[in-house]
This record gives structure tokens, C-alpha cells and sequence, in this order.
């Protein structure tokens, strides 16, 4: 079994993970363009800013881009299954007292946590790979005056991805 400092390692990384994806997914900085007058577009809302700052929201589900709409389901699919497989993770986890007599199921139940957020980390990794795949393309395929290049929130999920894989892999490790 693995030892309950590596379970708890393991899970704050995840739970640091799930907090970056819930604030790249918030956040409006993934694609900018321009350098005195900047116009944010993130998965939620556009943002202009100059000497004002104007936000608004995106009205119409249909007219999104695909790339938006993709990014948007499977990064609230993954947050749901980290949700999930945090919850899991606490019961199987050796520092709390769910199935105290049956350790054996604990760990087991700790595992699928662990493998849960692996995948849920995996998740995030791909699409935002996937969203920052399609700007690049775009910016070599269109004219420089129309051009936007990824932003800060593409740093923020791709950290988050990566430490909820690997807390989920400390979980996961049965004889670490």
C-alpha cells in the first residue's frame, strides 16, 4: 500500500490541478491580438481593452467556433470528473476513516480516485493542446492584421492538466 504522505501529496496536487482548470476555464486571456488596443476572447467572453475596458458575454451557443464550443464541454467534463474522482479519492484514501476495517477495498477505491484523475488531467492537457494546435494554425493560415495569438489562460490549464495527471498518479501508486 502506499503511504499516506504520498496519498496526500498526491492529492493536494490534484486539487492545485482542479483549481488552475477552474481558473483557466473562467479566465478570458486565451486568445489576444494586439499590442495598444487588446481584444481578449476566452471560452465565455470577449473582452476589448484600451483606455476602457468593455467585456461581453458570447450571446449565441451556434455562433461560436467549433474549436470554443469543443474546448468549453470537455474542460466542464473534466472538471465533473475531477469533482467526482476527488470524492472518490477521499474515501479510499489511509488518512480518513471510510472503510476503516477493510483495507484492501480502501486502496482499491483510492486507485480508481487516482485513476479518475488521471484521466480528467489527461483531458485538460489534450484540449488545451488541441485549442493552442488550431491558434498556431490559424496565425500562420490568415493575414497578420487578423491574427491572434494564445494567452495566459492556455499556461494556467496546461499546468493545471499537468498536476492533476500527476497528483492522480501518486494516488494511484500502490507500492511507491
Amino acid at each position: 500500500m502506499a503511504s499516506s504522505a504520498l496519498q496526500l501529496l498526491g492529492f493536494f496536487l490534484s486539487l492545485i490541478g482542479v483549481v488552475a482548470t477552474v481558473t483557466a476555464t473562467i479566465m478570458v486571456e486565451w486568445k489576444m491580438h494586439g499590442h495598444s488596443h487588446r481584444i481578449y476572447e476566452g471560452l465565455w467572453m470577449t473582452c476589448s481593452v484600451g483606455h476602457r475596458t468593455t467585456c461581453e458575454f458570447h450571446d449565441s451557443l451556434l455562433k461560436l467556433s467549433n474549436q470554443v464550443q469543443i474546448t468549453r464541454g470537455i474542460l466542464l467534463l473534466s472538471l465533473f470528473l475531477s469533482a467526482v474522482a476527488l470524492m472518490v479519492s477521499t474515501i479510499g484514501m489511509k488518512c480518513t476513516r471510510f472503510m476503516d476495517g477493510r483495507a484492501r477495498a480502501k486502496g482499491v477505491v483510492a486507485r480508481i480516485g487516482g485513476i479518475m484523475l488521471m484521466a480528467a488531467g489527461l483531458m485538460t492537457f489534450i484540449i488545451t493542446s488541441l485549442y493552442v494546435k488550431k491558434v498556431v494554425a490559424d496565425f500562420h493560415h490568415s493575414h497578420h492584421l487578423h491574427t491572434f495569438e494564445f494567452g495566459k489562460a492556455v499556461f494556467v490549464s496546461w499546468s493545471g492538466g499537468f498536476l492533476t495527471t500527476f497528483g492522480g498518479a501518486f494516488l494511484t501508486c500502490q507500492r511507491c
